[in-house]
């Protein structure tokens, strides 16, 4: 492989410097670096992070194809800034087998564009009823160490703590979706002062937050590890911060959409806005936000969730929950998170880099910018300005809620181990 030489780089957003990339590689980062047969990259007044790393996607193969495939879903990655994504289990069939999980991390494997890791589920179909295969999906090649039914909660005490047990044995977590099932039915939105006025099913914070209060209890008492996926309330950042306060072993996420955008757009009646667990208010964003900057949440995770038009270009109940994220998160994260000034571009590549891949346990990801390790990098242009236009995304479906806003930054280069995956914005 040739070496690439990017020049003049704000490493993590410190001064800047020049990063020799030799075939997979960092061979030097400093300053004043020559190499004469190496590919120049001048990327002076941009930043340079580590690859990110998503917790969160739904690359919906195999079975929903018509809305994602593991290739259309790594080439959004990429166009993000993403070397590394761990894919969700609701497909058709359920990523509950070694089986199907392999086929998942070998569709990643082909598809170049950056690294899949595949969740496995924590019951057999998603059903909540019987743990799946855990073991055997460890054991696999694709070396799960990641479970989740997201899309449905465990919501059976008993079945999540087995699974907290399980999980133990090889360092594994449980990333839990937190909804309980009845105090949720029918609900279509975040239950308030919108909600009461539309006359939307309301979907109460208490239905996340009791879930979240029963699982750090449960992971506390067999000493496993849970992560929270996309909470989204006040409360459940207190309940998290409470845990964390004990030293048990927890961890959250936070979607850019929870961190951005309020059930004020439900308004609207546009399903694009439609997303599980719903838009909350404002004061929640807030609370999402400084809980993100002080490390009560760990990261943020896109909840990549595609669908097809006809599942969106619908009325409102009929709709699908969910929003595309992987192109326009690190945007959304420089806009809530870095020009509020709440974190730095070193807090960027915590959030999103070095902290999903300790949670993941993933090797090679989120690591230092430094001499020896991996050339996983993502090049940021902070000053760029831009209107979400879907129509160019590579993913395959367009339900973004961010049509027609304006956004800061765009990655304009991505690195998968010295190879760019995209060279001056675009797909390479």
């Amino acid at each position: 492989m040739s070496k690439i030489l990017i020049r003049g780089a704000k490493v993590l957003g410190g001064e800047p410097q020049d990063v020799l990339i030799d075939g997979e590689t960092i061979a030097e980062v400093g300053t004043g670096i020559e190499a004469a047969d190496a590919t120049v990259v001048e990327a002076g007044g941009q930043i340079l992070l580590p690859g990110l790393v998503d917790l969160h996607t739904h690359l919906r193969e195999p079975g929903r194809e018509d809305s994602e495939t593991v290739l259309t879903g790594t080439k959004a990655a990429a166009v993000g800034g993403f070397t590394a994504v761990h894919a969700m289990a609701n497909t058709f069939p359920v990523a509950d087998t070694a089986g199907v999980v392999e086929q998942v991390w070998r569709l990643g494997k082909e598809s170049g564009y950056c690294d899949v890791q595949p969740i496995g589920a924590v019951t057999v179909g998603l059903e909540g009823k019987k743990l799946a295969e855990l073991g055997a999906m460890h054991d696999s090649a694709a070396g799960v160490k990641v479970f989740s039914d997201d899309g449905k909660c465990v919501d059976d005490a008993v079945i999540m703590r087995r699974a907290l047990e399980y999980v133990k044995a090889f360092d594994g977590v449980v990333a839990q979706h937190a909804q309980e099932p009845r105090l949720t039915e029918g609900a279509q939105m975040n239950e308030g002062v919108v909600s009461a006025e539309l006359g939307l099913g309301g979907w109460p914070a208490v239905a996340e937050e009791s879930i979240i209060a029963r699982d750090v209890l449960l992971a506390a008492h067999v000493g496993s590890r849970v992560h929270i996926c996309h909470l989204s309330t006040a409360g459940s950042v207190e309940i998290v911060r409470w845990a964390k306060s004990k030293g048990w072993n927890v961890t959250a996420e936070v979607t850019p959409h929870h961190l951005l955008l309020t059930d004020e757009l439900v308004r609207s009646y546009n399903p694009v806005y439609k997303v599980n667990p719903p838009l909350r208010t404002e004061a929640d964003v807030m609370a999402l936000r400084e809980a993100l900057a002080d490390g009560t949440i760990d990261c943020v995770a896109t909840d990549h969730a595609p669908h097809p038009h006809e599942d969106k270009d619908c009325e409102w109940a009929a709709a699908a929950m969910g929003m595309v994220g992987l192109e326009t998160a690190l945007s959304v994260v420089q806009q809530t998170m870095v020009e509020t000034g709440l974190i730095d571009w070193a807090g960027v590549a915590d959030r999103m880099s070095f902290r999903p891949a300790a949670i993941g346990r993933l090797d090679g990801h989120g690591r230092p910018v430094s001499a020896g390790e991996p050339a996983n990098l993502t090049l940021v242009d902070p000053a760029y300005r831009g209107v979400v236009d879907p129509a160019g995304f590579a993913s395959r479906s367009r339900n973004t809620p961010y049509e027609g806003r304006e956004l800061p930054g765009r990655v304009t280069h991505t690195f998968l181990r010295g190879r760019a995956t995209v060279v001056d914005g675009k797909l390479a």
